[in-house]
């Protein structure tokens, strides 16, 4: 069968961006244990920055799958470069105490200050939400059912995709990191209440349901850009699994289980590999 059939498309698209998400918080504890309190924010900078080139070389080439990756990777680096390593920062600077329950870290510091960034969030979501430009199927509907008239979207316009794609990243990974965070907060809902339970099953069907669609995908570039929030929904169930200690969390713990971390590695690179060589095709589900 060949890999730019449905619904291989679609699952090529899912693993590869669900790779990246312990590879991301495998990268993140290496960066601070190779490079430690001296050096890991200069570090953090430099991936930073190399976003900011991966991001202008989208930019530059405009074809719209060598861009799609480009900002994929770009928003990945950026969102830990400069997003999570500017809390770990602050944190740090002003004495942040990680919240331990039975002798055990469960919430480090640098994510217990995250949430005051709500506001800043949702703010600047307005700019996305109220664009007519948009091509996102949650704005839209939202859009279309509250009968919402922000005008038309400009015809033939040319799409950012490198930009397109690098701001999903950030804001849907930003979005929902929130979202947990609150939910774990002992003094609004705490990771046992039912609150919590609702997003666990909630995600699960969620992604279920945008995962059914994006078996539909024909072309690799709008499934990649479909696959993230697919992947991020889902992996809010993993992460709680992961608080309710249903599991060992081994990206956490990479000098421990190098071997299974080596393997997801690799596996990533194996399957990013096939998703660059995909053959495109003409049909598509626009995103």
């Amino acid at each position: 069968m060949s890999l730019s059939r449905k619904p291989l498309v679609g699952v090529l698209a899912f693993i590869v961006v669900l790779l990246t998400m312990p590879l991301g918080h495998t990268v993140m504890i290496l960066m601070e244990s190779i490079f430690g309190k001296d050096h890991q924010y200069t570090a953090a900078i430099l991936m930073g920055i190399l976003g900011v080139y991966l991001l202008l070389r989208g930019i530059k080439i405009n074809k719209e799958t060598q861009s799609t990756w480009l900002g994929f990777f770009a928003g990945l680096f950026i969102w830990t470069g400069w997003v999570e390593f500017s809390y770990v920062f602050f944190a740090n600077h002003l004495g942040v105490q990680p919240l331990i329950e039975n002798g055990e870290i469960v919430t480090k510091p640098e994510y217990l200050i995250m949430p005051s960034s709500i506001g800043v969030l949702l703010a600047s979501l307005l700019f996305f939400f109220f664009n007519k430009e948009t091509r996102c199927h949650f704005f839209k509907w939202f859009h279309r059912n509250l009968k919402m008239n922000i005008g038309k979207a400009t015809t033939g316009k040319s799409r950012n995709y490198a930009t397109i794609t690098a701001m999903e990243t950030i804001y849907i990974t930003w979005f929902f990191y929130i979202v947990l965070l609150l939910v774990y907060d002992n003094s609004i809902f705490g990771d046992r209440h039912w609150v919590t339970y609702s997003v666990f099953y909630g995600s699960l069907v969620w992604s279920l349901y945008l995962f059914i669609r994006l078996l539909k995908f024909q072309k690799m570039a709008s499934a990649v850009r479909y696959a993230i929030p697919t992947v991020i929904i889902f992996w809010n169930a993993i992460e709680i699994l992961g608080r309710w200690r249903f599991f060992e969390e081994i990206w956490i713990k990479p000098g421990e289980y190098a071997m299974e971390m080596g393997l997801i590695f690799s596996s990533f690179v194996v399957v990013t590999i096939l998703t660059i060589m995909t053959p495109e095709t003409k049909k598509s589900i626009n995103i």
